[in-house]
């Protein structure tokens, strides 16, 4: 199998154990190919992320609100009734990931200091039941919980309770001998530290841990108030939803007990050989397929993986094809 164009991502780089001695899961590069040569001619934007509710007006907040967000951004569809969390809020009926950002509005709306770390840090379970009140008990909100508390001492002990100062304190790349926003996220926040073990191989996903950074950068970019030098360097987000494109598509296959598993929604735990395959292709594949893209594109038109995460979990999160089952805090 051929290997991506390097672009400096260690989380890239770790995938080759995984790709190289896959049980259960499998990328084809002659599908990636025959996909390329007409993807390629899609417009393929750069996502427009915007930060909600105007909160693009005033950076710094809108630096916290992403972050405390991306904090808690886990399952949000009850992993036995298979409902999805839902709120109405501001004139909106708002599902999954945006339910819950509508849940952080509603209560800086209410006077909550909910990006306020030191808050964060003394969060009790029924400050849970009333930020998160929903149709449904948000799924997983004991760990959610959890994760802001454990994050929100840290924002006070160490950067007077924000992320926007945290974010300050870093250099705005990725990746910068150890100073950059990933690493010192991963390095300083035990929640963000998303890599799994395979066959004594530590693979890094870095799911969450990358996609504030985009949606910091997506959201803010057009005001010109947050830059990241070396935007290049991101992946793709493995996460539920760009598997099932990846399969559907067929660029990636699964085996037959694989495949049993996740159609009968059985639950594949968290680090195990299947889980930690499924993801590996996921950033292998969408790596693999920018790099196709790029080949047929002219050099004013060049794209980064997240924009073909982008293209393929907008086709696909509504799907009604079922992805696999993980009780994770990663994604």
């Amino acid at each position: 199998m051929p290997w991506p164009r390097p672009i400096g991502s260690p989380v890239i780089e770790s995938l080759g154990p995984v790709i190289e001695n896959s049980r259960d899961v499998h990328t084809h590069y002659d599908k990636i190919v025959e996909v390329a040569g007409w993807m390629a001619y899609e417009e393929l934007p750069m996502p427009n992320l915007t930060v909600p509710y105007g909160l693009q007006k005033t950076p710094d907040v809108a630096m916290d609100f992403v972050m405390v967000g991306n904090t808690i951004d886990t399952a949000f569809t009850d992993f036995k009734t298979h409902v999805k969390f839902q709120i109405d809020y501001n004139g909106e009926h708002l599902s999954d990931s945006d339910a819950m950002f509508g849940c952080i509005k509603r209560a800086m709306d209410n006077g909550t200091p909910i990006l306020d770390g030191k808050f964060l840090a003394r969060l009790t379970r029924a400050d849970m039941e009333k930020i998160f009140a929903g149709n449904i008990e948000m799924p997983m909100l004991d760990e959610k919980m959890e994760l802001l508390r454990q994050a929100g001492g840290i924002l006070a002990a160490k950067y007077n309770g924000r992320y926007y100062n945290f974010i300050k304190s870093c250099s705005l790349r990725l990746y910068d001998k150890g100073n950059g926003l990933v690493e010192r996220l991963a390095s300083e926040f035990p929640r963000y530290n998303d890599v799994s073990q395979y066959d004594g191989h530590e693979i890094k996903f870095y799911k969450l841990t990358q996609l504030g950074f985009w949606q910091i950068y997506s959201g803010l970019k057009p005001a010109d108030v947050f830059h990241i030098e070396d935007i290049q360097k991101m992946t793709a987000f493995a996460d539920y939803i760009v598997p099932v494109a990846l399969r559907l598509m067929g660029m990636t296959s699964y085996s037959s007990q694989l495949e049993h598993a996740i159609n009968t929604y059985q639950m594949i735990p968290r680090d195990s050989t299947q889980e930690i395959e499924i993801r590996a292709h996921c950033l292998y594949a969408t790596a693999l397929l920018t790099d196709e893209i790029n080949k047929r594109r002219p050099a004013d038109s060049q794209i980064i993986i997240p924009q073909i995460d982008a293209r393929l979990w907008t086709h696909y999160h509504t799907t009604t094809w079922p992805h696999h089952l993980t009780r994770t805090i990663m994604y």
